[in-house]
């Protein structure tokens, strides 16, 4: 019955992002927060879908970590799944994403309406001097930016040195950063058609203040936080030592589990 659920929700789930994909581009005209509004709406619609087709849902600890203004976010990238998710958890913000992804037909013109930080795979000083002036820009006009500093997606149990990139920003625009950690990995695993049912733990951490920290300190800070909850969200899972998925469908006893939102 996984396989099952997991190809309609893909299913369903394809036809909204054609739907939301060419509503992006009719948008272009319009407001960035407008069509950020309108076109996120694809991402609260894919985790409610998630919930009721596959069982999946989600819970957030330290919400009352979250700063009123806008914010660098830091955070694991295990899958597909916190992209969606944080687009729902926390305030409008932008990603910084490859820049191939935006000539994906249909999805790629989707994330172009919602003005991405793109840059080039190994773009070096260029690439950061990018970051820094465009994510300064989103910034001051009152987006986020969502940056994983790993670089690219990595299993539950693979560890990559954190890149510098998003401690920089934050020290360029003078704005704080949130940390956040999660273990989307055990239920919806990169490079797997497979969602597996449960709920994700997310967990918001505490705020740094980059201005009497280096930009190297604030990155070993995150990494070490970062790491060290999101292992811990591995516990209790049986076989979760050994294997990247968890797939048994099992859900933690704890209180408060967040329902995935319907609009």
């Amino acid at each position: 019955m996984i396989w099952v659920r997991s190809i309609v929700f893909y299913l369903a789930a394809a036809l909204v992002v054609v739907f939301f994909g060419l509503l992006g581009v009719f948008l272009r005209p319009f407001s960035a927060f407008l069509r950020h509004y309108l076109v996120t709406r694809w991402t609260h619609f894919t985790l409610w879908w998630l919930e009721k087709c596959c069982d999946l849902r989600y819970r957030v600890t330290g919400r009352e970590n979250i700063p009123k203004g806008p914010a660098v976010i830091l955070a694991n990238h295990q899958s597909a799944w916190e992209t969606l998710a944080f687009q729902a958890i926390f305030p409008p913000h932008v990603w910084v994403l490859k820049r191939n992804l935006l000539w994906v037909p249909f999805f790629g013109w989707g994330l172009a309406a919602l003005s991405p930080i793109a840059i080039r795979l190994n773009g070096g000083s260029r690439a950061l001097r990018q970051v820094l002036t465009q994510g300064t820009e989103r910034l001051r006009r009152g987006f986020w930016v969502l940056i994983f500093p790993e670089g690219r997606r990595v299993s539950l149990l693979e560890t990559r040195d954190y890149a510098g990139g998003g401690a920089a920003l934050a020290k360029h625009a003078r704005c704080p950063v949130v940390l956040v950690a999660h273990n989307a990995g055990l239920f919806w695993a990169r490079r797997s058609l497979l969602k597996h049912p449960g709920v994700i733990d997310v967990v918001i951490g505490p705020t740094l203040d980059p201005q009497d920290k280096s930009a190297r300190q604030i990155t070993e800070i995150a990494q070490e936080w970062i790491v060290k909850t999101s292992k811990s969200l591995l516990s209790g899972y049986p076989g979760s030592e050994q294997a990247p998925l968890l797939g048994n469908g099992r859900t933690p006893e704890k209180e408060n589990v967040s329902q995935a939102p319907a609009d």
